[in-house]
């Protein structure tokens, strides 16, 4: 058995009392002090239905949480599409212009030969007026006029050749102010094209920040949720077992009234217990005398303690009957109400039987069992079969795990008693 059984805090059962039949009654397990451990248990579930209330409550802040987490998630989800989006616009942009990046890098080329041209030009006259003179050599072209007319053409044939060379340096000073402001705008370009690489790289970290924190909400969304669920289910299995209790004592209270009413009936039918073998293959065990008899058939594979090197650190808080033949019957071990029949995740098929002996309360436990043969509130006689032994749960073979708790069985088991040598196993 799993040292944990149930996730939740169960408030301390209500032991129940005598049932007819039973050889005798003690003065503790009166009609009174019945009526008053119902009122206990009363007061319990009251208590526990405010309890309740409150973890609804609870529960209902959790899931609009919840539905404020997935709303928030659907935005970061939309956030991220349209962060994608942009992504990839500006690497578009970016693409584009790098293009026009290339294009004004083969303009420059082209401007840059055609200065080259031109000063080379301007270089070669440069020379040639130093080779020659320069300006005199244009005065000594015009007083060589023949006539005012052959003076004329000379000086328009001087002012065109100067003219030329004038068109010539601006044409030089015009490419010189293109180039510039070709490389300014390549300049700006690229300023431009590095503002947004960076801006890329900003969404980027973003993108990836709103990645983290929608993982982080989804892990949180499932942790509360996770948390909902086993806070809901303990709750639910807490008033399950505080509604058993109570309907188990209503039952004892009226049996009570009846042993009174009968008495002598009732001692007579007391002392002769019919049990059921549950038949197939198995038999039930012998039923032997005394308060207690043994649960089943079979021999003890693990006693009451630690066990070494099977789940190193755990206390077994019961004693196993193993026995491998089939349908082997699991029959009560004393007279009692059955405060709970159920599946549980680490009993497996499990019943709690309560116990009223003498004025003292005690609470058996048979878990692992194939099959549950009684329900909740049913009274059951000592050696009446209630189950089929089996494996089911945190098992591993078949076996009986039984548990003997003097007093109300709590989740911790602080109650548990080595059945040896009370029950005759």
């Amino acid at each position: 058995m799993k040292k944990s059984v149930f996730s939740f805090t169960i408030a301390a059962t209500v032991g129940l009392s005598l049932f007819a039949g039973s050889a005798a009654v003690s003065e503790a397990a009166s009609i009174s002090d019945l009526k008053d451990k119902q009122n206990e248990i009363h007061n319990k579930r009251s208590n526990l239905k405010s309890n309740i209330n409150d973890a609804n409550t609870k529960i209902n802040n959790l899931h609009g949480q919840q539905a404020n987490v997935k709303s928030e998630m659907k935005r970061l989800d939309f956030a991220i599409g349209d962060t994608n989006a942009k992504i990839r616009e500006k690497t578009a942009k970016i693409s584009e212009t790098q293009g026009k990046i290339n294009q004004l890098q083969g303009e420059i080329k082209v401007i840059v030969e055609r200065m080259e041209k031109r000063n080379n030009l301007l270089k070669e006259r440069a020379r040639n007026y130093q080779e020659t003179g320069g300006m005199i050599n244009y005065i000594d072209v015009l007083m060589g006029a023949k006539s005012f007319s052959d003076f004329i053409d000379r000086a328009n044939a001087v002012a065109m050749i100067m003219e030329a060379d004038q068109e010539l340096l601006k044409q030089a000073d015009a490419d010189k102010k293109e180039l510039e402001d070709k490389r300014a705008k390549v300049e700006k370009d690229l300023t431009s094209l590095q503002e947004m690489k960076s801006e890329l790289e900003q969404m980027n970290k973003r993108l990836s920040s709103q990645r983290a924190e929608k993982n982080k909400l989804l892990s949180k969304l499932v942790l509360k949720e996770k948390e909902v669920h086993e806070g809901k289910l303990a709750l639910e299995e807490e008033g399950q077992i505080l509604a058993g209790q109570e309907a188990a004592i209503q039952k004892a209270i009226q049996l009570e009234k009846e042993r009174q009413a009968a008495a002598a009936a009732a001692a007579a039918a007391a002392k002769a217990p019919t049990p059921s073998s549950g038949g197939g293959s198995g038999k039930a065990p012998a039923i032997s005398g005394g308060t207690f008899t043994r649960p089943a058939a079979g021999v003890i594979s693990s006693g009451f303690g630690t066990r070494p090197g099977f789940r190193p650190g755990e206390f077994h808080y019961g004693a196993d009957i193993a026995n491998h033949a089939s349908n082997i019957p699991i029959v009560a071990a004393a007279d009692g109400v059955v405060i709970r029949s159920y599946y549980s995740n680490s009993y497996g098929n499990c019943i709690f039987i309560s116990h009223s002996i003498n004025g003292q309360v005690y609470t058996t436990v048979y878990a692992h069992m194939e099959a549950r043969i009684v329900g909740n509130g049913a009274v059951v006689k000592k050696g009446q079969q209630i189950g089929i032994m089996g494996s089911t749960g945190d098992s591993t073979g078949q076996h009986l795990h039984f548990e003997l708790h003097r007093g109300q069985w709590v989740p911790d088991r602080h109650n548990a008693i080595n059945p040896v040598g009370i029950v005759p196993l």
